[in-house]
Formats: C-alpha cells, structure tokens, sequence
C-alpha cells in the first residue's frame, strides 16, 4: 500500500527521563560522537556496538558526515527501538528498565531543516535504520516519497522493520528551542518532565501520550 507524504512531517526523539534536565541545561541534543567525549549524565539506552557502529558508518549525501555526527529522529511513534525497550530481553541491550521513563521528544520537520540550513548544519534522511551496515540517505525533501510512510505507520511491522526506522539526522546537535511537545507515558512522568523544565524560557508541552507506548 503507497501511503503519501505527510503534509507536516513530525521527527521524535526518544530519551531516557533522567537525562532531560541536562539536555534542558545543555539547550541542545548533542550526537553520540560528542556524548562520546563528554561526562556521562543519565541512562544510556542505546546499545553500545549498534552506537559504534554508527560513528563508523558513513552518509553519502555529505562527505566526511557519519551517522554518529547526527543527532538522530524517528519519522514515528511507537519505534522499533522503544519496543526493543519494551520487551527488555535484547542480548546487546543493557538498559532494562522498560518504556515508562522514556520520553518522546517531538520536532516538525520542515522548521528543522530551515533552522540546520540557515545555521549551516548538514543534514539528512535515511530510508531505512541508519544502525544496519547498509542503508540509503537522501538531502532533498523533494525525495522523502522514497521513504516508506506505510511502514513508517505501521502498527505491525512484521516484514517492514527496517523501513519503519527510517531516520532524520542532524549533524552535531539539536536545539531544545526547536522541540515542540514531549510525549510520556503517563502523569507521573509528566510531572517530572515539567519539574525538570522548570528553569528555562522554552518550555515545550508535556502531555501524557499512552497511545505512543505499547
């Protein structure tokens, strides 16, 4: 089935509740190639050679740009990643405290693309997981029909998997300025949420999002 391009295509990012204040502090998202090198603050939830992997793994829509040099977004709630998480029985995943304290940080994408542009900021779009050893990626929205949205959509990804983790990236880092909304998993963890964004200027809304969690 051809599901057309979303007329405002919306990006997520998906964090772990204790890292959001020094993310808020920070005023930014940094890419793991930074994180890398910085003091650790909060729980990692990624998987730590997929995270290697990644800062090997080359674009060839930009010369000397790795996946790990972009901050990364799902074009979907609900990822693969989160339900990785959910189930908590992945041989590579050292994370195990489930969904509930994982946030989804929610962007639109055009106004990103305008921001990176404007500040001179590579980026791109894969049409599949940016983390496997082969994947395309593209700079030109005029191509994002490419991406699969019926996978990208899909409720069972049973046969779609890699194209549902299609992925946007931005290299360097993301600013918090640019996050609209920040989806939980109910209202214990939204009143942490806003508990954490208490001290800055931008506060993005916070809103228990069930139907974005398994």
């Amino acid at each position: 089935m051809i599901v057309p391009v979303p007329e405002n295509p919306k990006i997520y990012h998906i964090v772990h509740i204790d890292r959001l204040k020094r993310i808020v502090d920070d005023e930014c998202l940094w890419c793991d190639a930074a994180m890398a090198q910085r003091a650790p603050a909060g729980t990692v939830i990624g998987m730590d050679e997929i995270k290697r992997r990644r800062r090997r793994l080359a674009l060839s829509s930009h010369d000397g740009l790795c996946v790990g040099d972009c901050v990364p977004f799902y074009f979907c709630r609900r990822s693969v990643m989160l339900y990785v998480i959910h189930k908590a029985n992945h041989q590579e995943l050292s994370y195990h405290g489930g969904q509930n304290s994982i946030l989804h940080l929610e962007a639109d994408l055009h106004k990103t693309v305008v921001w990176a542009e404007q500040q001179g900021k590579r980026w791109a779009f894969t049409l599949s997981n940016a983390g496997a050893n082969y994947f395309e990626d593209r700079c030109d929205l005029g191509k994002l029909n490419e991406i699969d949205w019926y996978a990208v959509k899909a409720k069972d990804w049973q046969g779609c998997k890699e194209r549902k983790q299609a992925e946007f990236l931005v290299e360097g880092s993301f600013p918090w300025t640019l996050i609209e909304r920040v989806g939980v998993y109910s209202e214990k963890e939204r009143q942490q949420v806003v508990e954490a964004m208490r001290s800055c200027a931008d506060k993005p809304l916070a809103e228990v999002k069930r139907v974005w969690y398994y």
